[in-house]
């Protein structure tokens, strides 16, 4: 009875199991293919929204480049000067050092003890100021002895010449030789010779007593003090007690290369005053004027180059012993030149230019060349007229057949960018534009993206060096996708401004079918 009761139950258990399978396995089928279709639907719905965004894009495009404003239809701020004639200056620089006139270490000539010091360090003396004093006596003594001795040897010369005034009476008579007149005349000539020995003894004496008082042998100015009072000093001393500087007047040694020792040799040699200027360390700031005084009679085999001196009054005390300077020769002032600011100067491939501002105030490329350059001056050898304005800043914003506008300099336009700060310096803005050199090259300065900021565009400046000018913080790149190519700077109040010939990038806000726009 038992077997039959569990027999039953195990096939009841069997039966389940494949009913419950059953049902399973006749469901899952229909459940991927569901999935399967969604997921298809869902790619084809993707693909057609890229579609459409890519057909808004291009319909946005080109309603931005119908849009667009003709090359030279903006007016670009800009500071022009006119082409002038003036005078310009040639000068040599070179590097060059402060040196004293003269230059006098005071020793003493006797050895004493340093029983004064009559001066004060750092101040100005003149030519025989008492310096310092040595004891005296030990001289004082010295000088008793020799006018004892001298004394007592002029007594016994005043003897010997009385003698022999009785000798020659004498030996007139006959009553003594001619041997003993010669002996007495040989006598006194003895005297005669001790007296300027004992005479010499006491100037010498005299003169000990003078090197006690140490006096000034220059008029200068005294450094610092190197032996106190109450020492020993001797004759022999390696150091002395002060050094005295001549620094009025006082020299600059500094040198010219070699290629320019003829034309200075040939203006010094007639008599020419050429005129020295010393600048400081930065090259910035003028200490002095003097003239060229000589020049070295070699030239330096290792560097190519010559010495030449120059004196300066230095009355103000500018100029110090040993101090660096910059030395500017004048070597010539060229008469009645066509200049212009060095900063309307540009460089490129071609070479350097300038935008010139014609007729219908239309800037326009033109080709100069440059002679000498001095400060804020250029001279233009070629390619320029007098009176012809040229663009000295704003030159960021041209191209050749840009409309300019001139301005004053120091106003400033909200929204271009543009400062026209001064008539002499070049306006770095915030914008990815770049300069153009002539025949539509680029203006010798390259552009690199930076991260989070637009791409930089360079101009080169008067010196032939690029000056980029950095896109702000979080503007648009001009290389970025979706933008055509088009160069901004972003604005405070957000977007970008136009530059002329440029296309300006889509927003989402005018993209027929954007979101935004919906």
């Amino acid at each position: 009875m038992s077997i039959q009761t569990q027999t039953p139950t195990t096939t009841l258990e069997t039966e389940e199991v494949d009913l419950v399978g059953v049902p399973q396995n006749r469901g899952s089928k229909p459940k991927r293919i569901l999935g399967r279709l969604f997921g298809l639907v869902l790619v084809m719905a993707i693909c057609y929204g890229a579609y459409r965004i890519y057909k808004n894009w291009q319909a946005g495009q080109a309603a931005a480049v119908k849009s667009a404003p003709a090359p030279g239809s903006i007016t670009v701020p800009v500071v022009a000067q006119p082409v002038r004639k003036g005078d310009i200056s040639v000068y040599l620089n070179g590097l060059g050092s402060v040196t004293a006139f003269n230059t006098v270490t005071i020793k003493s000539r006797v050895d004493g003890q340093l029983i004064n010091v009559a001066f004060k360090e750092g101040e100005m003396v003149k030519k025989g100021d008492l310096l310092a004093e040595l004891d005296p006596r030990p001289f004082q003594v010295q000088l008793a002895q020799a006018e004892g001795a001298l004394a007592h040897d002029q007594a016994q010369l005043n003897n010997a010449k009385l003698d022999l005034n009785r000798y020659q009476r004498l030996a007139t008579t006959g009553v003594i030789p001619e041997q003993q007149l010669d002996t007495q005349t040989a006598t006194v000539q003895q005297f005669e010779g001790l007296i300027k020995t004992d005479q010499a003894n006491v100037d010498s004496a005299r003169l000990q007593l003078v090197y006690c008082r140490i006096t000034a042998p220059i008029s200068g100015k005294i450094g610092l003090r190197l032996v106190d009072v109450g020492n020993i000093v001797h004759a022999a001393d390696a150091n002395g007690l002060l050094v005295i500087t001549q620094v009025e007047p006082i020299a600059v040694l500094f040198t010219i290369p070699e290629d320019n020792l003829p034309e200075v040799l040939k203006r010094l040699s007639s008599g020419e005053h050429m005129a020295v200027d010393a600048f400081d360390r930065s090259g910035q700031t003028k200490v002095a004027t003097g003239t060229l005084l000589t020049l070295d009679n070699q030239i330096d085999p290792t560097t190519g180059t010559s010495r030449l001196k120059a004196v300066f009054e230095n009355k103000d005390k500018a100029l110090f012993p040993n101090e660096f300077v910059n030395a500017r020769l004048l070597l010539q002032v060229k008469k009645s030149q066509l200049l212009i600011p060095a900063a309307a100067i540009q460089r490129g491939p071609q070479g350097t230019f300038v935008y010139v501002i014609g007729d219908g105030s239309v800037a326009a490329v033109r080709p100069v060349k440059v002679g000498t350059i001095e400060g804020n001056d250029a001279e233009i050898d070629n390619g320029l007229a007098e009176g012809e304005q040229v663009v000295v800043d704003g030159v960021d914003k041209l191209k050749a057949g840009s409309k300019v506008q001139i301005s004053q300099p120091g106003k400033r336009y909200p929204g271009t960018g543009v400062s026209s700060s001064s008539a002499g310096g070049s306006d770095s803005s915030a914008s990815g534009s770049a300069s153009s050199a002539p025949a539509g090259q680029d203006g010798g300065g390259s552009g690199r993206q930076s991260p989070g900021s637009g791409e930089s565009g360079g101009h080169s400046g008067p010196a032939g060096n690029g000056q980029s000018a950095a896109g702000a913080p979080d503007s648009g790149s001009s290389a970025a996708p979706h933008s055509g190519g088009s160069s901004g700077q972003r604005r405070p109040g957000g977007g970008t401004s136009a530059i002329p010939g440029a296309v300006p990038a889509p927003s989402a806000a005018n993209v027929p079918g954007s979101r935004r726009n919906q």
